[in-house]
């Protein structure tokens, strides 16, 4: 490893990130397989066909080793039928975490139904599992868990205060394809879960979005609420089969078929893909172990937890080990040293003015306080740890490769500037 002495980039020093890193962040990768299969569907003219898509569908849930899959245009679309399918409607409240892509909360507003926010634990960025039972009310019908920037929420608790109170668990596995929470891929141990697979995902087909459940009940609501041209395969003795034929919710969820075809060439080669992954990126972190001010944003080694796919992969950032040194002035010298980061991760949703100002669909009131019956606004300090984010995490690169060489240069980015973190004070 590099010196990490010299004087700083931001001050007039040498970059430590030197190299051309080619390919190593380029992503997803796309190979004349992957164009074969995507062009055969395209001049077959089977773009809005069902066949090629059932195939991903059922390769899909054979790897994570579940019953159903069913394949949406989007990863949104995906969660709004999950929440429909377990029985979310008008007046309905649904626990999420604000730290997250707005397509966690905000289609539970199409059902008539709200979100309560919980707040995150600072070392997971994931929802904080004793932070959701007191938030339970009457009107709770689902926890919608996140596994945030790839790493598994701590679901064995969760699972637990669900069962407790007759409660349904939504997992949003988007950032996570792969990912294992105690030896168990992420996406399994909910009773529903939406992902997203749009292409700046890790497991990235183009544009789409898959549910996976192990239960018949919820599979077929989910099917008749936006896929009308497949409720034959209903069951016949399903409660859905005799109102079948219109899409119950109004909407066309099917996915688009070069997307499912990609996807089926992608899902071939994910895991080789996701190891690799796991290796680059165990490999960045384990150079910055003992680093002051960083610590890996990772589960524990030999938990039988991993990130899976590291997508939007982050650090967490501590500054009173640097001398209280600013979050915004870390990135600033670190981006000097050519190496890409940034503050902070998505903006809270409980702040967002659509969550607690906007009316939607014209009730006279803010769509949040719907159907409720007191006003569950979350304000500026109701949620401390995820409102703290923008000063205690911190963008890491996204490695696709294990190529050491290239690596080192930005690891030794983020341990020049924090070893010589007195220099920026």
């Amino acid at each position: 490893m590099t010196d990490t002495s010299v004087q700083l980039a931001i001050l007039g020093g040498p970059q430590a990130v030197t190299q051309d890193p080619g390919d190593i962040f380029t992503w997803p990768i796309v190979t004349e397989e992957d164009e074969a299969a995507v062009l055969e569907c395209l001049r077959a003219g089977g773009m809005s066909g069902t066949d090629i898509t059932k195939e991903f569908e059922r390769e899909y849930a054979q790897w994570h080793g579940m019953k159903y899959a069913l394949g949406h245009n989007t990863g949104t679309a995906a969660l709004q039928a999950a929440m429909w399918a377990v029985g979310v409607g008008r007046g309905d409240q649904i626990i999420c975490p604000s730290l997250t892509y707005w397509a966690t909360a905000l289609p539970v507003f199409s059902l008539g139904g709200t979100m309560v926010f919980a707040d995150i634990d600072p070392d997971t960025i994931c929802i904080d599992p004793n932070d959701i039972e007191h938030r339970i009310t009457d009107r709770t019908k689902a926890i919608v868990v996140v596994h945030y920037a790839g790493y598994p929420c701590d679901m064995d608790p969760i699972m637990a205060i669900a069962e407790k109170h007759g409660l349904k668990v939504i997992e949003d596995a988007s950032h996570a394809h792969g990912g294992r929470y105690k030896g168990r891929l992420v996406g399994t141990i909910g009773h529903v879960t939406g992902m997203s697979c749009m292409s700046g995902k890790a497991f990235a087909i183009g544009e789409g979005g898959m549910l996976m459940t192990n239960d018949k009940e919820i599979f077929e609501r989910a099917l008749v609420w936006g896929h009308y041209a497949r409720h034959r395969e209903l069951d016949e003795n399903s409660p859905q089969a005799p109102l079948s034929g219109l899409p119950w919710g109004g909407y066309k969820y099917r996915m688009h078929q070069l997307s499912s075809a990609m996807g089926r060439v992608q899902l071939r080669h994910y895991q080789s893909r996701l190891d690799e992954i796991q290796r680059a990126m165990n490999y960045f972190w384990d150079g910055l172990e003992g680093t002051p001010g960083l610590k890996a944003h990772r589960p524990a080694k030999g938990s039988g937890s991993h990130c899976g796919g590291w997508y939007i992969p982050r650090g967490l950032y501590r500054p009173e080990e640097i001398g209280g040194l600013h979050i915004s002035k870390f990135v600033e010298a670190v981006q000097a040293e050519g190496c890409p980061t940034g503050a902070g991760a998505n903006r809270p949703l409980h702040l967002h003015p659509v969550m607690n100002e906007v009316d939607v669909y014209g009730d006279g009131k803010p769509t949040r306080l719907v159907n409720q019956d007191e006003d569950i606004r979350q304000p500026l300090g109701s949620l401390p740890h995820t409102e703290a984010v923008g000063d205690r995490v911190i963008g890491v690169p996204w490695f696709k490769h294990y190529r050491p060489e290239i690596i080192d240069e930005y690891i030794l980015a983020f341990r020049k500037v924090a070893e010589n973190a007195a220099a920026l004070l």
